[in-house]
């Protein structure tokens, strides 16, 4: 679909195509609401089902059947009568619900009754001394190599960090004929003890059994070492690293390094909005602020999935038939839902082991805010140490941090140092991330050309988006 051919307005915006989504837009749809769904990929799925209509992955069992139950999601949104549009940056989303969208070069707003946001989550950066290198990348980006290319490294691969989707990655590469020199694990072990609180809700959760086969399949072929420090070395490319605890240091050569530290919402299209957020203490991130169903501090915004705080794909899909009950509701008073306590059950049985898992990953202090020359900024190229002075100086919290290092106003806006800053700012003024805050999110949230918006309709609605 071109941006031409969108319409100017539409009863229902789901913005991405992940479980919440795909979930979401089935159920509005089929109850009769006009329903576009937005996504920025070449196929929907999101990351947790990142190239499920077009993967060369044959062997079902290198990605296992949790990965596999996302085509039932795809083939129901697909039968419900949703606009599925592929290749659609969103751009911009305010308070009155109008929709900034650009495909294939060419912009539009879109006014939406009803939007439903569910950008899903992102990586936390695990920002370490040689993390720009290349040949260090997120354990995210290899699993999106793996699921839409069919890539399966094939040199010595060593994996660092904490958090269930490392061992994941670890399992699926192990089933595709990748060689692990070692998973550096870099989990806390005081974390076990607080952990063991929530330990009876996730043995009876879906969680228990699936965990316990994935650490049995991956240490039976994998050494587990556990660290308190890791850091990447070579000249033009990584080609060491070095690691360590309170026995000692050791080196490894490696051709490529897989660093992960748990997953985080993306929230800066909610923030752009004007989305009211909070800082979460046990996921040690910012969320939105959301009611039972999902709906936002602004009338007609919703957010589901992960994008409203961590809880899995499952758990993900779920959210997004409760925030589409919900927008039916208001926009198609009339129309036949399902019951909405029952997916509110279902809701509950998958986040039931989910605080077991956020305290036993949680990261350690150390990881999550760097000293010295290490980067934090990677678009700018800001160092913690430069980050750290400039807190010294006076500076409050990041947005004045852009005025001082420009943290944060490069192509990612912020997505891969935002909670680095945040926590950095905190700790040397001797807050907490809560009052320091996050960065002021303003449209455009990803990058675009001026030609694209320079395509846009002229009119005062469009006017005034651009230029708020």
């Amino acid at each position: 679909m071109n941006a031409a051919d969108l319409p100017s307005s539409c009863d229902l915006v789901v913005i991405g195509g992940g479980p919440a989504g795909l979930a979401a837009a089935a159920l509005a749809a089929r109850a009769g609401v006009q329903t576009v769904l937005f996504d920025e990929n070449a196929g929907v799925g999101g990351q947790i089902y990142r190239g499920i209509t077009a993967t060369p992955v044959e062997d079902r069992a290198i990605l296992g059947a949790d990965y596999w139950a996302g085509v039932g999601l795809v083939d129901e949104a697909r039968a419900s009568g949703a606009v599925i549009v592929n290749g659609a940056i969103v751009w911009s989303l305010d308070p009155a619900r109008r929709v900034g969208v650009s495909i294939a070069g060419k912009a539009r707003l879109i006014q939406a009754r009803q939007v439903i946001v569910a950008t899903g989550s992102l990586e936390r950066p695990l920002p370490i001394p040689g993390w720009t290198l290349p040949g260090v990348m997120t354990a995210g980006a290899a699993q999106t190599a793996l699921k839409a290319q069919g890539l399966v490294p094939d040199g010595r691969t060593v994996m660092a960090g904490a958090g269930p989707l490392l061992w994941l990655l670890a399992a699926q590469l192990l089933r595709a004929g990748a060689k692990i020199e070692a998973i550096l694990d870099t989990a806390p072990r005081m974390n076990w003890l607080r952990a063991a609180w929530h330990l009876p809700d996730f043995a009876l959760s879906p969680y228990w059994s699936k965990g316990l086969a994935l650490l049995r399949e991956v240490k039976a072929k994998v050494p587990v070492i556990r660290v308190d420090r890791v850091e990447a070395h070579g000249r033009d490319r990584f080609a060491e690293v070095a690691f360590g605890s309170a026995s000692g240091e050791r080196r490894m050569k490696a051709d490529l390094l897989l660093l992960h530290h748990g997953v985080v919402p993306n929230v800066n299209l909610a923030l752009a909005a004007g989305v009211a957020h909070r800082w979460n203490g046990r996921q040690l991130c910012f969320e939105p602020v959301v009611d039972q169903d999902f709906g936002t501090s602004i009338p007609g915004i919703a957010v589901a999935g992960d994008g409203a705080g961590i809880a899995g794909g499952t758990a993900a899909a779920e959210r997004g038939r409760i925030a589409a009950i919900a927008a039916v509701a208001a926009l198609k008073p009339d129309a036949i839902l399902p019951q909405v306590q029952a997916i509110r059950q279902r809701l509950a049985r998958e986040e039931m082991g989910r605080a077991f898992l956020d305290v036993l990953y949680q990261p350690a202090p150390g990881h999550r805010r760097p000293v010295g020359d290490t980067i934090v900024c990677r678009c700018e190229e800001v160092t913690a140490r430069q980050v750290r002075d400039a807190a010294d100086l006076g500076c409050e919290g990041p947005n004045q941090m852009k005025a001082f290092l420009r943290c944060g106003m490069g192509p990612c806006q912020g997505r891969l140092c935002g909670l680095t800053v945040t926590e950095l700012i905190a700790e040397q003024r001797r807050s907490n991330p809560a009052e320091v805050g996050y960065y002021r999110l303003r449209p455009p949230v990803k990058p675009i050309s001026l030609a694209e918006l320079a395509s846009l309709p002229i009119s005062d609605a469009e006017r005034k988006a651009v230029e708020r």
